[in-house]
């Protein structure tokens, strides 16, 4: 047998789908390098995660069904992870390895959140979602910015993120392996999610092709993708740890970029491998993925298929046994362990289970939205909100889901109807937790942005830099936690401290940055008053605290002060404009004061 104790490297493409790899039949793409690595992997061929990216990592984390883990969007302050359950990290380092993070994390951007407090004795990582949402730092771009290294701000200039975050994660593997110290480096990176902004090398040979510019794009991330995976294994063999390395590779959910689908999710344009639909669709085109698993000492080699149904959660149950790790948590994984599959044998209770994956997207989910029932043999597939809105039943050996069998098999519809209905009662704790930023005596100042706002759910999403700049018109309340009552003060402001203008004043375009999408201008806006509203977490509670202050062209904040009890509580603003519209501040700073 191999060492008990692997290392471990798990690498995580946001928005590479099924479909995006040459190995996978894609007639423009090329990655050598991850072809390579296919073919000499075991390959989860019939892998499934989220439709969308927050969701699966933190299944991914856990090893349990994202809305367990509390995790069902990635907006509405609806992708912070759970503090219940313990991570991927916290096990590793639990059991004596070194862990590493650096890239995207989007599972929360408040203390008790941050990777360097879920178990990670390392990290870099960008804020929110997307380099460049609004808890990122102001500007930051796929080249360059203020980066996160646990916790503290890091300016890195002229080097493109995905090099950014393999070089980092190289640097420090190289660190463990000197240190004589197994390790788990967890490396999602952010590409080859929008915007599809890469070094025009890249994306020259898929123009040459014919292929759309903004698909040509995003191929040529793929690629920059596939060069560092090929570095990266390059070093670990030169580093003498390749042979007990265990490598995994896996996409977050189905391909963006890599597709174009019509109303029932045909293919248009592009290429999905004939999968149905793309991310966030409940049809496979959403969440079918594909994980290669490359182990030599254990034997996970030789490019051998595994069809059995799997998911992201499986992972996290896979590696603790394969890596000897402690389980006095393994209560909470939902996922089992795959380790019979990847060695070659047959597991029949995998064949005999069923998987739901589902899309919410939303502040509170919403029974029968966007979800899908997968067994060895069947998926029962409702479409919502991403789909023609119905519920349909397909043969699993039906690729392209193109024959609803719903008439022809009601019992079966019944059936994994059920599964469904289980499935959800038995997730009513869960959709009921909601994870609050915390206010505490010796915390951090805690910077709350439009990106976490709960109540949204009739209003449009305000997530971006550029609706900031744009001025959309939206608002929403923050769940907070006041651990240590005292007096507490708040900072309005519209644009953030980085940028540091007047709240009524515009700010130029951003134009002109090689490789970089421009942004639009800032809009300047008749700002006329501040409003705050502090209550507590009940929307019909009498406030604790409330001001209305007025705003001058030369303000560049409002700053509001209060005593505040220990609990749960709801913030809200609101800056009106001389017509009377109002929109909510999008950055609040909050801190604890003595006086």
């Amino acid at each position: 047998m191999a060492s008990n104790r692997p290392n471990v490297v798990v690498i995580v493409a946001d928005d590479q789908g099924y479909g995006d790899f040459g190995f996978t039949g894609n007639p423009w793409l090329r990655t050598p390098e991850l072809d390579r690595l296919a073919a000499d992997s075991v390959r989860l061929d019939e892998f499934h995660t989220d439709p969308m990216c927050a969701p699966s990592r933190a299944a991914l984390l856990t090893g349990a069904h994202s809305a367990r883990a509390g995790v069902w969007s990635t907006l509405s302050g609806r992708y912070f992870l759970s503090r219940d359950l313990p991570t991927m990290a916290d096990r590793f380092r639990d059991a004596g390895y070194r862990t590493g993070m650096f890239g995207k994390w989007h599972l929360g951007d408040a203390t008790h959140y941050l990777p360097h407090d879920r178990g990670f004795d390392e990290a870099l990582y960008h804020g929110g979602g997307v380099i460049g949402e609004m808890p990122d730092h102001w500007d930051n771009d796929y080249f360059g910015g203020v980066f996160r290294r646990n916790g503290r701000p890091e300016r890195v200039v002229d080097t493109y993120c995905t090099d950014l975050w393999f070089g980092e994660a190289t640097a420090f593997i190289e660190r463990s392996v000197e240190a004589g110290t197994p390790f788990l480096c967890y490396l999602p990176v952010n590409a080859p999610h929008v915007p599809y902004d890469v070094h025009e090398r890249y994306a020259e040979p898929y123009l040459a092709q014919g292929v759309p510019e903004d698909r040509a794009r995003f191929f040529g991330m793929i690629a920059n993708i596939d060069e560092n995976v090929g570095r990266l294994r390059e070093r670990l063999t030169a580093l003498g740890v390749a042979e007990d390395t265990i490598v995994v590779y896996l996409g977050d959910n189905g391909t963006d970029g890599g597709a174009t689908v019509d109303g029932e999710g045909t293919l248009a344009d592009g290429y999905n491998a004939g999968l149905r639909g793309k991310k966030c669709w409940a049809t496979d085109g959403g969440h079918r993925n594909l994980c290669l698993l490359h182990w030599p000492a254990g034997g996970w080699t030789g490019g051998r298929d595994i069809r059995t149904v799997t998911a992201h959660f499986d992972l996290l149950p896979t590696l603790a046994a394969r890596c000897a790790l402690d389980a006095p948590h393994d209560a909470a994984l939902e996922g089992r362990d795959l380790s019979r599959l990847l060695e070659g044998d047959d597991d029949p209770s995998l064949e005999e289970r069923a998987i739901v994956v589902h899309n919410q997207q939303r502040d509170n989910p919403v029974k029968d939205k966007d979800f899908a029932v997968l067994t060895r043999d069947w998926r029962l597939v409702q479409t919502t909100e991403w789909g023609p809105g119905r519920r349909e039943l397909h043969a699993a050996d039906d690729t392209a889901q193109r024959h609803d069998l719903a008439d022809v098999h009601p019992d079966v519809v019944e059936r994994l109807g059920a599964v469904y209905d289980a499935w959800w009662d038995g997730l009513d704790d869960a959709f009921d937790q909601a994870w609050p930023a915390y206010l505490e005596t010796g915390g951090e100042e805690v910077t709350l942005t439009a990106h976490a706002w709960h109540g949204t759910e009739d209003r449009p999403g305000i997530y971006d830099q550029d609706h900031c700049r744009t001025g959309e018109i939206a608002n929403g309340y923050w769940l907070v936690e006041v651990v240590d009552p005292g007096r507490y003060r708040f900072e309005l402001r519209r644009w953030p401290r980085e940028v540091d203008r007047p709240i009524t004043a515009g700010l130029p375009a951003r134009t002109g940055i090689p490789h970089v999408g421009d942004r639009p201008a800032g809009v300047a806006l008749s700002i006329r008053t501040a409003r705050i509203s502090v209550r507590p977490d009940d929307a019909d509670a009498t406030a604790l605290s409330e001001a209305t202050t007025d705003v001058g062209d030369a303000a560049h904040a409002v700053v509001h002060a209060c005593d505040l009890p220990a609990g749960r509580l709801r913030i809200q603003t609101w800056f009106t404009d001389d017509g009377g519209v109002e929109r909510g501040a999008y950055y609040l700073y909050a801190t604890r004061v003595d006086s």
